[in-house]
């Protein structure tokens, strides 16, 4: 656990120099489509779960989920991207740019809960993958409930 939380602030002390070398603009463009394709992802294994399960999809979802959250997404949350930047809209409250130990904390915990989805949905076990997803939901609901306009 402890190398997990050191790897998440890791990730997000070098948010400026990874930041340095691509636009403000093109950073929010870059996370918002992190985000959305693992919300895409989190929707393919709502409906197998909600429908018929289908093993291998739930577990590239999931993979791509983990994927994605453990990628360094904290990088794109540089100097400049704490507001609108012409056509380029973000919905990061600026509480989120005065509180990086906490949303830090908060990308722990989602790359801890995408791991433990991953893990489940490669066991094929539909209520292991249903209480992952329940948690990997829940840390992505923290987030957006603190740092996320609507």
């Amino acid at each position: 656990m402890k190398k997990i939380i050191a790897l998440g602030i890791l990730a997000l002390s070098i948010a400026g120099t990874a930041s340095a070398q691509v636009k403000p603009e093109d950073q929010i463009k870059y996370r918002q489509a992190g985000y959305s394709f693992m919300s895409w992802n989190m929707g393919k294994i709502k409906a197998n779960l909600e429908g018929e399960f289908n093993a291998q999809q739930v577990q590239a979802a999931a993979n791509a989920i983990a994927a994605i959250s453990s990628s360094g997404m904290g990088a794109l949350f540089g100097p400049g991207t704490d507001k609108d930047i012409g056509n380029v809209k973000t919905r990061a409250k600026p509480e989120l740019f005065q509180n990086m130990a906490d949303v830090g904390k908060l990308a722990t915990d989602l790359n801890t809960a995408a791991a433990a989805l991953a893990a489940a949905a490669a066991t094929g076990d539909k209520a292991a993958v249903q209480k992952a997803f329940g948690d990997t939901g829940g840390t992505c609901k923290a987030c957006h409930d603190k740092y996320r306009a609507k």
